[in-house]
């Protein structure tokens, strides 16, 4: 687990951490993309050994981590169990996420929140004890939070403190990373942009820790650098890929002019607040039993449905929390202030934005991706504890359970391989494959503000085969207009093309992935679907994908 908070004396110097900034090739035991929390989480488990941190933003900033108001879930009161919070979890997967992982995941869950604790993360208690809420799905009440809607905000802050306080670690801010270099068919470390320049990174050990896909759509929740940069990268190297089309979109972002959308919390539904449309009518109860508190994917559907009848959507959090709002959930108070609303005595205004993403990378129970080298961690990874559907405050807590397994599981790894380091020094391959060709570096604006559209659109919420093929076809002709492609560009096309090769090839309907023109979930489809880059092709936007039960999968390690 984490080390000790380390004294200043044995810390790092700035001047240390200036110069290896400004070499052009560095090299470090491990190297990990991403500092939101599973990035964090498992930096500082590899204590003693030399990481490099790449922050594509500040450190802390631009993580979907800080952003995340809602809380943590775990097993912690007397009435509740491990045994309960796997059962909700497998309840809201649609039948395909991994038993054994939610086993794993749960059953480890108390003993994070209590190490986030000893890092001095401050949640909220009541009395002696930490308050613990209930959200959908769940059939406790078993999510902690910090400062009422700002949970993520306080992990990242404790586990940011604790890494600048680190000596192995090194983070390079403003880092973006290009592609992976591959090294005797091994992941062997990566390419990045950083002040301007382009640099190397080779590594014993690289983690992914790059977050989310919601920069693909033109509503999401999510902030600038979720642009899918981890699961490109990684599917361009080859590795496999599982479970890309089940997207989940937050019911409540708040409906206003902001990009990303700000959110309006699960925990307000969990706290009473309704569901209504401009009409006053309260129409979640004839869609689900649970009506507000359904799973989530459901709830976003429902708000869907009333969209497309013209109908607009608020959340009414004036009987049940009213003039209690600002002391419950300061944030989004904040962020209704910020555009005008009062939620003591307005209406709140709500659309579904895309939120998170239950798909990933392939990896195992110890965060081992089928490329030697690579492991992934958070939400670029696909354990399969999510499945189709992800239940309420489980992201963050798979990125706390697996940060220390990767952790543990690369330190193990090292140990009995030959890519040994001497004073943090790896010995440097010679690199047979790293990006770029020539690219541009400003991002194409319009582009991508069309493409976001089109992703809404048709990979969004409700899909079908119409409106899939024309997606695909629209990036094939992106491709051939824009063979110089920024990075953010590239990888957005990659994602959003392999997003809607996995949406057309499963012809059903379950958890996060609708068709509807396949409304139905199908016993044959009750699987994980597997696929590579090389499995579709941008120029016929033919699929061509596999699927296996939650327990058969292996990978190469």
């Amino acid at each position: 687990m984490a080390p000790k908070v380390k004294s200043p004396a044995n810390r790092k110097t700035g001047q240390q951490a200036d110069k290896m900034a400004s070499d052009q090739s560095l090299a470090c035991d491990v190297l990990i993309i991403g500092a939101g929390i599973a990035g964090l989480m498992t930096a500082l488990s590899l204590a003693p050994r030399s990481v490099i941190l790449l922050s594509k933003g500040p450190l802390g900033q631009e993580a979907s981590s800080t952003w995340a108001q809602g809380g943590i879930s775990a097993a912690l009161s007397p009435d509740d169990s491990p045994e309960n919070h796997q059962q909700d979890t497998l309840a809201v997967a649609g039948g395909i996420a991994n038993s054994e992982i939610a086993k794993l995941v749960t059953d480890l869950g108390p003993e994070r929140i209590r190490q986030l604790v000893e890092l001095g993360v401050v949640f909220d208690r009541d009395g002696q004890n930490l308050s613990l809420s209930r959200e959908a799905a769940h059939s406790h009440r078993r999510v902690v939070h910090a400062n009422g809607d700002s949970t993520g905000r306080e992990v990242m802050r404790a586990l940011r403190d604790r890494t600048q306080e680190s000596p192995h670690i090194i983070v390079l801010e403003q880092a973006e990373a290009l592609d992976l270099i591959i090294e005797d068919q091994r992941v062997a470390g990566t390419s990045l942009i950083h002040q301007g320049k382009i640099k190397t990174v080779t590594s014993a050990a690289t983690v992914l820790a790059t977050g989310g896909i919601g920069q693909l759509f033109s509503a999401t929740t999510n902030p600038f650098a979720a642009s899918g940069d981890g699961l490109a990268m990684a599917a361009r190297a080859g590795a496999l890929l599982q479970d890309l089309e089940f997207v989940q979109f937050h019911p409540t972002a708040i409906d206003v002019a902001a990009t990303p959308l700000p959110l309006a919390t699960e925990a307000l539904r969990g706290d009473g607040a309704l569901l209504v449309n401009d009409l006053g009518e309260h129409f979640m109860l004839e869609k689900h039993p649970l009506a507000e508190l359904a799973p989530r994917d459901v709830v976003a559907r429902g708000i869907w449905d009333q969209i497309e009848q013209g109908r607009r959507c608020y959340l009414d959090c004036r009987i049940k929390i009213g003039q209690r709002f600002p002391q419950l959930f300061p944030t989004v108070f904040t962020h209704c202030q910020n555009h005008g609303i009062d939620p003591r005595c307005d209406l709140i205004p709500v659309l579904p934005a895309a939120h998170y993403h239950m798909g990933g990378i392939a990896t195992d129970a110890r965060g081992r991706s089928s490329l030697p080298g690579l492991w992934v961690c958070g939400e670029a990874a696909c354990t399969g504890l999510h499945g189709a559907n992800r239940l309420a405050s489980n992201s963050l807590l798979e990125a706390l359970v697996f940060g220390p397994l990767v952790s543990d599981d690369i330190k193990n790894s090292l140990l009995h391989s030959g890519l040994q380091t001497q004073d943090g020094l790896l010995r440097k391959p010679a690199v047979t494959h790293t990006m770029p060709p020539d690219f541009t570096l400003e991002p194409e604006a319009d582009v991508i503000k069309e493409l976001q559209l089109l992703n809404y659109r048709h990979i969004g919420l409700c899909r079908n085969r119409t409106g899939l093929q024309l997606l695909i076809e629209h990036l094939r002709k992106i491709g051939q207009e824009h063979d110089n492609a920024s990075p953010r560009l590239r990888n957005l096309m990659t994602c959003s093309h392999l997003i809607a090769t996995a949406a057309l090839n499963r012809e059903e309907s379950r958890g996060g992935h609708f068709r509807s023109d396949y409304p139905q979930s199908l016993s044959r489809y009750q699987n994980h679907s597997l696929q590579t880059l090389n499995d579709c092709s941008i120029a016929t936007g033919t699929p061509s994908q596999s699927f296996c039960s939650p327990t058969d999968l292996s990978l190469a390690s």
